[in-house]
């Protein structure tokens, strides 16, 4: 079991940046896929990015790449989500989530069982 907390949300001019962090608890974190998802209001949550357990691999929605980036410190047991060139439409709730499924032939990313509580980014225009 991992327990993941979120960091880092609040309110941003478009074009500004904001870094994410989620904290995990549990001896497991670095066994896992990590990922961040996102759900804006009236919409469905939706992948945002993800990142192999070693860190060597990582991987974005097409709507982030470039702007964007993942990363994780396994001795830290956190992942980050460092987000620049914001804009209007990156506003939602930002969720971490662990042992995230790659994608098949069918479906895209999905989520793992874990979820964090999740944090409000707001990117003003």
């Amino acid at each position: 079991q991992v327990q993941l907390v979120e960091s880092g949300g609040g309110l941003v001019q478009a074009g500004g940046s904001l870094r994410l962090s989620c904290a995990a608890s549990g001896r497991t974190f670095s066994s896992y896929a990590m990922g961040w998802f996102r759900q804006a209001p009236g919409k469905e949550r939706e992948f945002v990015a993800a990142i192999s357990w070693s860190g060597g691999s990582t991987y974005y929605a097409d709507s982030v790449k470039g702007r964007f980036t993942i990363s994780r410190d396994n001795a830290k047991n956190t992942v980050y989500l460092q987000m620049n060139s914001l804009k209007p439409g990156d506003t939602a709730v930002y969720y971490c989530n662990a042992d995230v499924a790659r994608p098949t032939e069918t479906t895209g990313w999905g989520p793992g069982p874990h979820w964090g509580q999740g944090t409000q980014v707001t990117v003003s225009s």
